[in-house]
């Protein structure tokens, strides 16, 4: 697909920084977002802003790629290798992404309160969310569900890591939590738990019931969506918590 043939066709009112003016960011193509953080274009036989964000997505796509997947964890030399990127647009490009994930990310010590599914995955998002091998972490409450701290118990290959019980909740011990969220990404971005996952989570609910210290959710991660397995399963409903 060529990213480069509609360019002429955009009218004055509808570039860019005036469509988000007018409609809001969500509207634009990932290309005007780009264009806006380039600014004018210049290289890739002189494109507009739009086009060379256009070129930029195409450069990105190639060997059947996704442009976005890539985008997210892509390198300055990497951008400064397309024609028309130099340090300046490769940082402001870097940057707003690394911004974008931190806005996502709700911060740890900021005493938040963790009270939807939704609110825990965005705060493991930076260490799970996007990343090319399994990890698995823990998210430590305290007795009103706010957050102490997160922590990455493993890392494993692409395909699977390990969690053994006891190294999760002598972490919990070890930072005086009194709740705790476990969560895991799938790098697949398929966020069906596996037989593996429904194990563990049976195991750890199991122990936390021996500890007196409540398992309120497992959570599986990725392509930047989340699955509960609380939600999904029947595993609380065998295991209450007493939370």
């Amino acid at each position: 697909m060529t990213y480069c043939l509609r360019i002429a066709d955009m009218v004055e009112n509808e570039r860019p920084r005036e469509r988000l003016l007018a409609h809001g960011a969500k509207v634009l193509a990932t290309a005007e977002l780009i264009a806006i953080l380039l600014g004018t274009g210049q290289g890739a036989g002189k494109l507009s802003a739009v086009g060379l964000g256009q070129y930029i997505l195409q450069e990105l796509g190639q060997h059947q790629r996704d442009p976005l997947t890539v985008l997210r964890e892509v390198s300055a030399a990497e951008l400064m290798q397309i024609n028309g990127i130099g340090p300046a647009k490769a940082t402001a490009i870097l940057a707003a992404i690394e911004l974008g994930k931190r806005a996502f990310h709700s911060r740890p010590g900021e005493q938040t309160r963790i009270d939807s599914p939704a609110v825990a995955a965005a705060t493991l998002s930076q260490d799970l969310m996007w990343q090319g091998q399994e990890r698995f972490a823990v998210l430590l409450l305290d007795t009103k569900n706010r957050l102490l701290g997160t922590q990455v118990i493993t890392i494993g290959t692409a395909t699977e890591t390990l969690a053994p019980p006891r190294e999760i909740f002598r972490e919990v011990i070890r930072q005086g939590a009194t709740k705790l969220i476990v969560a895991h990404n799938h790098p697949s971005g398929n966020l069906e738990p596996s037989p593996e996952d429904i194990e563990l989570t049976r195991q750890l609910l199991r122990g936390a019931l021996l500890l007196g210290i409540p398992l309120l959710d497992h959570l599986i991660l990725g392509d930047g969506n989340y699955q509960s397995l609380r939600e999904i399963t029947s595993l609380w409903e065998e295991h209450p918590q007493g939370d």
